[in-house]
């Protein structure tokens, strides 16, 4: 997904603090201590197919590096990363383990920048299909099971379900941003010259601060939660309107 230019222990420092405002919710709380538990498998598929995806386009590409890394599976334990996983059950949204390439492995039909783009954007397209996929399933059973879905295992499953498709939505949306460490930044700078692609490269490292200044304040999750939002009642009206409900 990404790495960050930024010191490890601040980040750790970030992720205690909204885990500590977070927990409060928890405490004698049964319904948002189901919802902490709904949301665990939905991380671990988010997450998991997210990293596979990167993964997968640059092996296709022809660089053998995520492979090399065994990082060309959907086993959660190869892109699992502790502190992302957990911003991702407590702040809405968060990373897996870094996937690793070299694009001068490519192919050399196609230059190392468009490489590095569809490797990015596999990422987030990849929690867009799941939430699309997921949806399909969701209006399956309320369609062609209604009597499962009102009993109790039923209406489990199709929160779990429904936190699933929250969850690839969230960390699709994310990744979009196209601010450095993010997919998006990827993304954007292949579509810029030359000298703007030099000075988006050079100051890297401000817009990390400034990625983490939106983070730490709230600003970014202001901005993203309207299009999580948005994008999620997209994908729920459409595939509704498909199954004619």
């Amino acid at each position: 997904m990404f790495q960050f230019g930024i010191d490890k222990k601040t980040l750790y420092i970030i992720m205690a603090v909204l885990v500590i405002m977070s927990i409060g919710r928890y405490v004698n709380n049964t319904n948002a201590l189901l919802s902490l538990l709904l949301t665990l498998p939905a991380v671990l598929i988010a997450i998991t197919f997210h990293e596979f995806a990167h993964a997968f386009a640059a092996d296709k590409l022809g660089d053998d590096t995520p492979r090399r890394q065994g990082r060309l599976t959907l086993n959660p334990l190869a892109h699992l990363d502790v502190v992302g996983s957990i911003m991702l059950v407590f702040a809405g949204f968060g990373w897996g383990k870094p996937v690793e390439i070299n694009p001068r492995n490519f192919n050399r039909n196609v230059d190392m920048s468009k490489g590095e783009a569809i490797v990015s954007i596999a990422g987030p397209v990849m929690n867009f299909i799941l939430s699309i996929l997921f949806a399909i399933l969701y209006f399956t059973i309320i369609k062609f099971a209604p009597e499962f879905a009102i009993q109790q295992i039923g209406m489990i499953i199709l929160a779990l379900i429904q936190t699933t498709i929250i969850i690839n939505v969230g960390l699709g949306v994310f990744n979009l941003i196209p601010l450095p460490p993010l997919d998006g930044s990827k993304v954007l700078k292949h579509f810029l010259p030359y000298n703007s692609r030099e000075w988006f490269d050079r100051y890297s490292q401000v817009f990390y601060i400034v990625f983490v200044i939106l983070w730490i304040t709230g600003i970014a999750g202001s901005i993203i939660s309207p299009i999580i939002n948005i994008t999620y009642q997209g994908v729920i009206h459409l595939v509704s309107m498909l199954f004619g409900i």
